[in-house]
């Protein structure tokens, strides 16, 4: 996972460490390798590589309670004792070739050497260690199933055996690197597309958005055929890593409609189309777990991603706070400010935050926009610490406003300069969070509706941001007689600038 692909990504909501443990423990495969692992001991045999010998799987399956009929049964056996093995789960002593056959654990000519397994030190750790010792032996059982889901399919190793029945790889194509990092940013993609939502798990992403993040350029309009046939065999891969990468626990996940790719194959890239907004559901869905979030997520960090989650800023200074929150989406910028201020003394935690509000650098607007969300989180109960505030050119219209919204009375009315310098730091603060969005001409033309010679006025206002606000009221006023007023104001003012 790159941090130049990633460098920074909206917060998280992560479940706590007894919760996300809990749920790695459920976890189908992880809670088979755990299984397996008590189940070890003297008489079980291990290949060269440590698998669990072919003749061992039938009585691994039965202890899992698979279905002995089940053709896949010995497979699931198999994977679960590898992730059991590449934990830790188990200690494997691997055989000795032994050309005599009479080396200790040997079985005799002609047969194939075998060692031994037993439970390993850290299966204790299961019962016996904290939430966090759970979910590293989590995060290796993770890593090995990633290794796993990079290798190609079984029908593609077969298409490529030559003549001797070895794998020609040049055929092959496969690259194991290069097939980890994309999966690698299949995942990044998949976090960064869940955690822009709401930071948490509630809604599932359609596999052609994943296949074509990485195919398709975002700027790319009609795609041609051959593109399309690139998303298709890159949702057919995904398809079948998301198959093995649902029982660890990582993902939900609902395959991709067997009918449908079978109409592809008949009718060519563009089949079905015509129902992608009917039954987008088809193509296959995914959705990252919480315990898929918190799994992703310490995999970036290792990579160097910032990959922040809420309530990591709980324990520091207001400044530190409104700067981070300055740049997070509304709802998570209201969790981590409400989490900040649980178990503070109110009073104190607002003043705080007010003096962190102040400045008039580049990043005051969205600081003190912020601390106006941080005020209403706060409740009348902030009221001395707002009214202390009330004389001040940069916090006394903010403080007005939160004072009139909770109809405290003998507030003191602002001076025209105090006004116009918040109509300023407001559309400030607005681009600064959103851009130029459709409900920012409203915002604009409510602000200024009030005021006669709004315009004669404001291009005299001492902020920073007062041009770049008033050349933003000329592109999007809806007004075209005000849109025009304030590209004059605006040329005024920055012809008052040095």
């Amino acid at each position: 996972m790159s941090a130049e692909s990633h460098p920074t990504l909206p917060p998280v909501r992560l479940h706590s460490d007894a919760e996300l443990a809990r749920d790695a423990l459920g976890a189908p495969l992880f809670a088979r390798a755990v299984r397996l692992a008590r189940w070890a001991g003297p008489g079980t045999r291990v290949g060269v590589g440590g698998e669990l010998a072919a003749e061992q799987l039938p009585d691994a399956a039965a202890h899992l309670g698979l279905d002995a009929g089940d053709e896949e049964a010995p497979g699931q056996a198999s994977q679960a004792w590898r992730v059991a093995v590449d934990t830790g789960l188990v200690d494997v002593t691997e055989p000795e070739e032994d050309t005599d056959g009479d080396a200790e654990g040997a079985p005799g000519a002609g047969e194939e050497p075998y060692g031994t397994a037993a439970p390993g030190e850290d299966l204790a750790l299961v019962t016996g260690g904290t939430p966090g010792d759970v979910l590293d032996l989590w995060r290796a059982a993770l890593e090995a199933v990633l290794a796993d889901a990079a290798v190609p399919d079984l029908e593609d190793l077969v298409d490529a055996l030559d003549a001797g029945g070895e794998i020609d790889f040049d055929r092959l194509d496969w690259n194991p690197g290069r097939e980890a990092d994309v999966l690698d940013e299949v995942l990044a993609n998949l976090y960064l597309l869940t955690v822009s939502g709401t930071g948490g798990v509630d809604r599932p992403i359609p596999l052609p958005v994943l296949a074509a993040s990485l195919v398709a350029p975002e700027t790319m309009g009609e795609p041609s055929d051959a593109v399309l046939e690139q998303v298709s065999d890159a949702m057919m891969r995904l398809d079948d890593q998301f198959r093995q990468l649902e029982p660890i626990g990582l993902v939900e996940f609902r395959p991709v409609d067997e009918e449908l790719m079978a109409q592809a194959d008949e009718d060519g890239p563009r089949a079905g189309r015509e129902d992608d907004d009917a039954d987008v559901s088809r193509y296959g869905m995914v959705r990252l777990t919480p315990l898929g979030l918190y799994g992703i997520r310490a995999r970036m960090l290792e990579a160097g991603v910032d990959a922040p989650a809420v309530g990591e800023l709980a324990g520091k200074g207001a400044d530190a706070l409104l700067d981070a929150v300055a740049s997070y989406p509304e709802h998570a910028a209201q969790a981590e400010i409400e989490q900040w201020l649980a178990g503070r003394d109110l009073l104190a935690a607002v003043a705080e935050l007010l003096a962190a509000a102040r400045g008039d650098d580049e990043g005051g607007p969205l600081r003190r926009l912020r601390c106006q969300q941080a005020l209403a989180l706060a409740g009348p109960e902030a009221e001395p610490a707002v009214r202390s505030v009330l004389h001040e050119a940069e916090l006394g219209g903010l403080a007005r406003v939160w004072l009139a919204e909770y109809g405290v009375a003998d507030v003191p009315p602002p001076a025209p300069e105090m006004v116009f310098w918040l109509t300023v730091d407001t559309i400030a603060a607005q681009l600064a969070a959103d851009g130029e969005t459709e409900e920012l001409p409203l915002l604009m033309e409510t602000l200024t509706a009030h005021h006669a010679g709004f315009f004669d006025q404001v291009w005299r206002v001492e902020h920073p941001s007062t041009a770049q606000v008033l050349e933003a009221m000329g592109r999007l006023h809806p007004d075209r007689k005000t849109a025009k007023e304030a590209r004059k104001a605006a040329f005024k003012a920055r012809s008052r600038r040095p």
